[in-house]
């Protein structure tokens, strides 16, 4: 019988684990490096599956808006001296295989619509969440531009929410049901 770790047990950390804020922050854009980047090639199949014309344009534009914060990551990167890399977001991960999941698990048409949106939106508040986080980091440590970048993000991230909703709301839910 395997041993089961206790529940209260002390997790140890990775020999590159961080060991300051600054740390954490780079991090955390790794991980929304990814994340962008992951759904820039995801973005595609949620609007081929899209039968709502609105949604579909909505997903297209916000297709262009990742692909620039992908950009404005990069400069975040740069403006902390570092270079840009990816490292695998299972948040992200996770929540692009529950799309596609939900998307597998409803018909063609207002229902499928209606599930992408919900899983739109899961996305956005985990990324409204994240960029929150890594501005106040970024904030608290001086580093100015990155903050500024990051607020851009949030700020389109919300509108997305918003524009989401709105559909969901005024169109979509009400054909769905």
């Amino acid at each position: 019988m395997a041993t089961k770790k206790k529940e209260t047990e002390k997790i140890q950390p990775k020999k590159d684990a961080a060991e300051n804020l600054r740390d954490f922050l780079v991090d955390g854009l790794k991980d929304l490096y990814w994340a962008e980047k992951a759904l820039v090639k995801n973005l595609p199949k949620m609007k081929k599956n899209a039968s709502s014309k609105k949604l579909q344009d909505g997903i297209e534009k916000h297709l262009g808006e990742t692909k620039n914060q992908v950009t404005r990551l990069e400069k975040a990167f740069e403006a902390m001296g570092e270079k840009p890399k990816a490292e695998k977001c299972d948040a992200m991960d996770g929540l692009l295989k529950e799309a596609e999941s939900i998307m597998e698990e409803t018909e063609i048409g207002a229902i499928r619509d209606a599930a992408i949106i919900a899983a739109s939106q899961k996305v956005e508040h985990y990324e409204i969440a994240s960029y929150g986080t890594l501005a106040t980091y970024a904030k608290l440590l001086g580093e100015k531009e990155v903050h500024k970048l990051l607020k851009e993000t949030i700020n389109e991230e919300k509108n997305c929410d918003k524009d989401l909703s709105k559909l969901a709301e005024s169109e979509i839910n009400i054909k769905a049901k």
